[in-house]
């Protein structure tokens, strides 16, 4: 089971690289748009990605910054925002590979943002959401790019398997 969380750590990483390369084409107005996303705009949504992240890093190792809210902007800028979220990538893939099997079975406890109320479950679903939500998100942020006349990326799971050739064998 480990080999498929740091195969999604990868992907995770690679994806977020062309999609930031795509969102970096966007005039600042544009970037900063409401165009009606949950998360209002790709600066909100890429935003709320990298809040997430670090909400559900916190909770899995007990470190790092988190932001109390969803919604939180962490870099009104994007070339901030960009170096913080390769950062990030880089902690969870460090994250990932430190984990063993026993790790993978362990329960976590944390409180809900949005339902403050005590959750309790095993570790290894919580990862299986963790970048599930990331790869939601992400298609928000694809979509809004495609809405604005740019040629978003390729993000899918096979792409990456097959350009890295991870999961292949």
């Amino acid at each position: 089971m480990k080999s498929h969380f740091v195969m999604m750590a990868a992907y995770n990483a690679w994806c977020n690289e062309r999609i930031y390369e795509a969102a970096a084409q966007l005039p600042e107005v544009d970037y900063h748009a409401d165009r009606g996303a949950f998360f209002k705009s790709v600066s909100g949504t890429l935003n709320h990605l990298l809040a997430a992240d670090r909400i559900w890093l916190r909770r899995f190792t007990g470190e790092g910054e988190a932001p109390d809210r969803l919604d939180a902007i962490l870099f009104e800028g994007f070339s901030e925002l960009r170096i913080a979220r390769r950062s990030e990538d880089e902690r969870i893939i460090n994250y990932v590979e430190g984990l063993s099997d026993a790790d993978l079975a362990r329960r976590i406890r944390y409180r809900s943002i949005t339902n403050p109320t005590e959750v309790e479950q095993p570790l290894a679903p919580a990862l299986m959401h963790f970048f599930n939500h990331q790869t939601h998100h992400r298609g928000q942020v694809h979509c809004l790019l495609t809405g604005f006349g740019l040629d978003a990326p390729v993000l899918d799971l096979l792409a990456f398997q097959r350009i890295s050739g991870t999961g292949m064998s």
